[in-house]
């Protein structure tokens, strides 16, 4: 297991027709959700964000993780580098879709913090929010903000992790519908 945020260079983001063991990640915060005939759970983990989607014996689970972490193979659906932009869709059985999209951007130094400012404040208000721990070498440590918006027929997931070595901000949106 991770122990410490990975560089942002190394993250990767997959999409399995499965569920993944929660103990093969640092999980830092945690929401579930019930919600029209579906149930998540909505994860910030140490290097990004999982997430697990549940319909009709229908199971996705989204990560955005390290490429290091070990993860299995079997029922692997998407597996993209988590670099530049990145969007997808995915038609599933029962007439159940999956839309997803990334990007990472890297910022000048005043707008990343004004940014991770932001993140905070919207953080405190809604939403789930983890501030990390400061590598050392800077005074701030990273930021994660998910933010959940349930409907009865979808899950709409937005994720932000910010990353302050590099100055670098990841952002997705993922997209869980029923017919």
């Amino acid at each position: 297991m991770l122990s410490v945020r990975p560089k942002v260079t190394e993250l990767v983001f997959q999409l399995y027709g499965r569920a993944l063991h929660p103990e093969l990640f640092e999980i830092v915060s945690t929401r579930s959700i019930q919600r029209g005939g579906y149930s998540a759970v909505v994860s910030i983990t140490n290097a990004g964000h999982l997430i697990t989607w549940k319909k009709d014996g229908l199971t996705l689970t989204e990560i955005a993780t390290s490429a290091c972490q070990p993860l299995p193979q079997k029922r692997r659906l998407l597996s993209y580098r988590l670099n530049g932009e990145r969007s997808d869709r995915m038609e599933c059985r029962g007439g159940a879709s999956y839309q997803m999209s990334f990007q990472l951007e890297t910022v000048a130094a005043e707008v990343f913090w004004a940014f991770q400012q932001e993140l905070c404040e919207e953080g405190t208000k809604q939403g789930l929010l983890h501030r990390f721990e400061s590598a050392g070498r800077l005074a701030l440590g990273a930021i994660s903000w998910i933010n959940i918006e349930t409907r009865a027929k979808n899950l709409f997931v937005q994720a932000f992790h910010t990353f302050p070595d590099e100055l670098a901000i990841v952002k997705s949106q993922s997209l869980f519908e029923t017919p």
